[in-house]
């Protein structure tokens, strides 16, 4: 490639790195704003794993820091789980240019897990639990009021659709949560920001990648398939995704089955409602019969009931 061209690509990936930025900026923003994830005088501690997608979450976050109308605090944090292979010094290093302040926890998580899980078994749930459990308790311990963490919107999607196919349960993961013993509280600022733009992103920056799989653990082949299907549905029916995730923020409770969101026991029928009876389909005004819940407010005609001609009583 020639200087000449050099020169054209580097123009080219520094306009694509400054637009996904300002629409990841936009949709982590938004998402704040939704969710009220930061407020004023906010201690955020942003966790780190060295992945695209927390590298990503802190650049933004930082970004945004310095254009928010209020005023909050940022700490990274990554926890060394002594994995094998682990490059200690990559975290520390990137985080020394970015003039933050950090603190590098080191949890020896990996044998524990080890020693639990047998050979060849899939790790992640115990060692996100063992990750979990130390990330709040050095929350707590520096004051942080809010911890970030790095899970994007098709992580959300994902987990919906693995809760219910191997659940039972509509259950995702929510952009803002509570821990259980009301101390510690998860924001997810990426919540609107599809994986495929971060990746992009990430690469763009050239964040220091560190991988994932040091652990020698097997991939999650669940996950795996979820995303692949949830990946083919975006190739044959553009836009599906996205509908999906606007549904997941558009439930109808009393629209479902579920006994514990909607108290379908306690439902009565109105004796004093108007328009008592039935009214003759073919005079009803055009309107889209797809229209269930009758958005389209129809005002019908109580004169339009259905005349009884004969009636019969065996």
């Amino acid at each position: 490639m020639s200087e000449v061209d050099l020169q054209e690509q580097v123009k080219k990936n520094t306009t694509r790195m400054n637009k996904l930025q300002k629409r990841l900026r936009r949709e982590v923003g938004t998402a704040i704003a939704d969710y009220n994830m930061i407020e004023d005088g906010d201690l955020v501690m942003c966790c780190l794993s060295g992945g695209k997608d927390s590298y990503a979450m802190l650049d933004i976050l930082i970004n945004l820091q310095q254009r928010a109308p209020i005023s909050f605090n940022i700490v990274a944090v990554n926890l060394d789980q002594k994995q094998p292979g682990f490059p200690e010094h990559i975290l520390p290093a990137y985080l020394d240019t970015l003039g933050i302040a950090y603190h590098i926890l080191e949890k020896d998580t990996y044998s524990i897990v080890k020693d639990k899980i047998p050979e060849g078994k899939t790790t992640c749930s115990l060692c996100s639990r063992l990750r979990r459990g130390t990330l709040y308790g050095f929350a707590q311990r520096i004051g942080a009021t809010k911890i970030a963490l790095g899970h994007h919107r098709d992580d959300i999607i994902e987990t919906l659709f693995l809760n219910m196919f191997y659940g039972g349960k509509m259950k995702a993961m929510p952009p803002k949560l509570l821990s259980d013993d009301g101390a510690n509280m998860v924001i997810r600022p990426l919540a609107y920001s599809r994986e495929k733009d971060i990746a992009e992103y990430a690469a763009l920056k050239q964040f220091p990648i560190i991988p994932c799989n040091l652990c020698g653990s097997q991939e999650n082949l669940k996950r795996g398939a979820i995303k692949d299907m949830l990946n083919l549905w975006d190739k044959q029916h553009p836009g599906r995704i996205e509908t999906i995730f606007t549904a997941m923020q558009n439930t109808a409770p009393s629209q479902g089955v579920d006994r514990e969101n909607f108290d379908f026991l306690s439902l009565k029928r109105d004796e004093n409602a108007p328009l008592k009876g039935d009214v003759a389909e073919s005079d009803l005004p055009a309107f889209d019969f797809l229209d269930i819940s009758n958005n389209g407010h129809i005002d019908l005609d109580a004169a339009q009931r259905i005349d009884i001609v004969t009636t019969f009583k065996p």
